[in-house]
């Protein structure tokens, strides 16, 4: 409870303490505790930069370092105050000046100076300029790093917790670099308070000693050069290492461990640059004059550390051999006719890979079968529906880093995952290395750029993707747009038997008594075939049992399911409360009711050439004038109409949603018409 008081209480008071500097005489021995534990605090504040993995574990640094920079001034007032009343401040300005002059002032002086020049013309300036240009960019990516979180939640790579942990920490950053910003300003505007205080201590003091105390011009300058000097250096070293922390802060990234090892690790994963350094330093000591021992001892030292590296790097790649071949061993010995049958079987979804990149279902908690399972959970949440099992392979067949996905055996996606690099999705990627490519789904611009210009990419305002989330995104693409021919007979009798546990009179009612499973899987993948989920099975099979018996064709079936998931139907591309609709011309509506025709259950429009040749030029013309922007638009029509525009434009509106007026209005929607279809006169072809 103390230690908690104490915490809570211990910043107020320091504040409060460092006003009363400003104002307030002190006497000598406090003004040394005092500056003992400004510098102690400035080491402390270093360590904890340097031992940090990333910027964010040590997000109160802006306003520690805001809190320092005001006691350290408060210090200069007090020593100053001090220095110009008594020509005396205490033990630690008394021998920080006498180490430093160490019997010469003008050494001393040069000295001093030389630690100024450092710690506002290098440090201080670099510090500053790197705080505003990462504020700069890190706020520049923060959509990119959005719609990254946005792409992952998407592809089932993460939660929903997950992601509202993401975009807070995006956030966070975002905050954190500003204000590191306008703190490295304190930093400067310190260096130059310390400067125009040594001025001030300087020669206000000689006049003062010589005014005021009866000193002699040669005491007068020895006594207060000795203490300017050392009020300086107790002030400008706590300062400089203030500096250095704040520019340790901002050019860390992100990074698995602290600087310390990670500086180890990539120092020393050269066995190359390690020799060239070696031969270069015992090079350099064989020239005349050179201390040849110093220069032989740091040689042998780069090239006992090379030897390490070459050591350590064997080793691992034995311990990988022999890992290979050990499964390669048990795979030839296990491998009996059940093996055979599984490797025959075509399996519902597959993924192959290309032998050199066959690392990325390697194992581990990023890689591409554990991000498998993440997505089947998503599909399951989105659809309804279980995802089948994913098969992944080696396929020799497939060129360098290429990926094939496919859906029951037959190729429906490729795609290209250089090793080393990572997809960069955005502009402003001129600049950077790589490779430009159109994304798989999205159909955007991009570039795969090496792994460590990622920074520089995400800099650039980039959505970065490594290559795990690019296959897993792809695949998820063609599960959405394939779900109805995933979708078993096998899946539909596990949907069945866990909906009986809480829903029994629902199924019994419908299955077997009214349709036989076979036909409810046909009516359920029709329904995904059109983006409809089948998250509600119990108000599908209500409404599924209601027209069973009246009739067992599958496009009625259909109509009276999407009847009882109207609202839900609206409600997917609804968007702030507001439907965008595309709807058709009031006579051709009428043409087409007029040539509306029911073959074995399915409805049929039926024009003449001319009629439908204007008809789909219209919806193309209608789709390609539509904004982009404030949702996706869904084309609406007579309900009797729905099945047979569906057949007629199949192909001709890119995926958009065909909804009748009973499902648009369902959802209590306002509607916007963003167009009108009408029959327009296609171009003919040049001859």
């Amino acid at each position: 409870m103390i230690g908690q008081l104490l915490s809570k209480g211990a910043v107020p008071v320091g504040v409060v303490g460092i006003i009363l500097l400003l104002i307030v005489p002190i006497p000598v021995g406090l003004l040394d505790l005092l500056i003992v534990t400004n510098i102690a605090f400035a080491l402390l504040i270093l360590l904890t930069a340097m031992f940090v993995k990333k910027p964010l574990d040590f997000s109160v640094f802006p306003s520690l370092l805001l809190v320092a920079t005001l006691f350290r001034l408060g210090l200069n007032v007090a020593s100053t105050r001090l220095v110009l009343s008594e020509a005396h401040a205490g033990q630690v300005i008394q021998a920080f000046g006498q180490i430093t002059i160490s019997g010469s002032l003008v050494i001393g002086f040069v000295i001093f100076l030389i630690l100024a020049v450092i710690q506002f013309v290098v440090v201080t300036k670099g510090a500053e300029r790197v705080a505003e240009v990462g504020a700069r960019f890190t706020l520049d990516a923060m959509p990119g790093k959005q719609m990254a979180i946005d792409a992952d939640l998407n592809a089932g790579l993460i939660t929903d917790e997950q992601a509202r942990a993401r975009r807070a920490e995006v956030a966070a950053e975002a905050d954190f670099y500003g204000a590191m910003d306008g703190a490295s300003k304190f930093v400067k505007g310190d260096a130059i308070a310390g400067i125009v205080i040594l001025v001030i201590n300087f020669v206000g003091g000689i006049i003062i000693g010589m005014t005021m105390h009866g000193m002699a011009i040669d005491k007068a300058l020895e006594t207060y050069s000795l203490l300017t000097i050392g009020d300086g250096l107790v002030t400008q070293i706590p300062a400089l290492l203030m500096a250095v922390s704040t520019g340790m802060i901002v050019t860390r990234e992100n990074a698995e461990a602290e600087l310390g090892r990670a500086a180890g690790r990539q120092l020393l994963q050269s066995r190359t640059a390690l020799l060239i350094t070696a031969m270069a330093a015992i090079a350099m000591g064989l020239i005349p004059g050179m201390p040849f021992l110093a220069f032989l001892a740091i040689g042998a030292a780069l090239l006992f550390a090379a030897s390490r590296v070459k050591a350590n790097t064997d080793r691992a790649a034995a311990d990988v051999a022999d890992a290979e071949a050990r499964e390669r061993a048990e795979a030839a010995a296990t491998e009996g006719p059940d093996d055979l049958m599984d490797t025959m079987r075509v399996h519902a979804l597959e993924i192959s890979l290309a032998p050199d990149i066959v690392d990325l279902a390697a194992g581990g908690a990023g890689d591409l079968l554990s991000r498998v399972k993440s997505l089947r959970r998503k599909v399951a949440l989105e659809l309804g529906t279980l995802m089948p099992p994913v098969r992944t392979r080696d396929n020799v067949g497939l060129p360098a880093e290429t990926y094939a996905i496919l859906v029951a055996g037959i190729e429906v996606g490729r795609g290209v995952v250089p090793r080393g690099h990572v997809l960069a999705i955005g502009a402003g990627l001129q600049h950077l290395p790589g490779t430009a490519v159109v994304d798989p789904v999205f159909g955007l611009d991009g570039k795969w750029v090496p792994t460590e210009m990622s920074h520089a990419a995400d800099m650039a305002g980039a959505t970065v993707i490594d290559r795990v989330s690019v296959i897993i995104t792809h695949l998820s693409d063609i599960v959405h747009a394939h779900a109805h021919r995933l979708l078993s007979l096998e899946d539909v009798r596990q949907l069945t038997d866990h909906l009986k546990q809480t829903q029994p009179s629902v199924v019994e009612e419908l299955t077997p008594a009214l349709l036989p499973l076979a036909l409810v899987q046909r009516v359920l993948a029709s329904l995904l075939a059109e983006r409809v989920p089948i998250n509600d099975l119990g108000r599908i099979y209500e409404s599924l049992a209601l027209r069973a018996k009246s009739t067992t064709e599958v496009p009625a079936l259909v109509e009276a399911a999407r009847a009882a998931l109207g609202p839900a139907i609206s409600a997917r591309f609804a968007q702030d409360g507001r439907l965008r609709v595309v709807m058709f011309d009031t006579l051709l509506e009428q043409q087409m009711l007029e040539g509306l025709r029911h073959v074995e259950g399915r409805a049929q429009i039926v024009l003449n050439a001319d009629q439908t040749m204007q008809l789909m030029e219209g919806v193309r013309r209608v789709i390609a004038d539509i904004d982009p922007v404030g949702g996706e638009p869904v084309l609406v029509c007579a309900p009797s109409l729905r099945q047979g525009v569906r057949a007629l434009l199949a192909g001709q509106v890119a995926g958009m949603p065909i909804l009748s007026y009973d499902e648009a209005a369902a959802g209590g929607f306002a509607t916007d018409v963003v167009g009108v279809v009408r029959p327009v006169q296609a171009a003919l072809p040049s001859s």
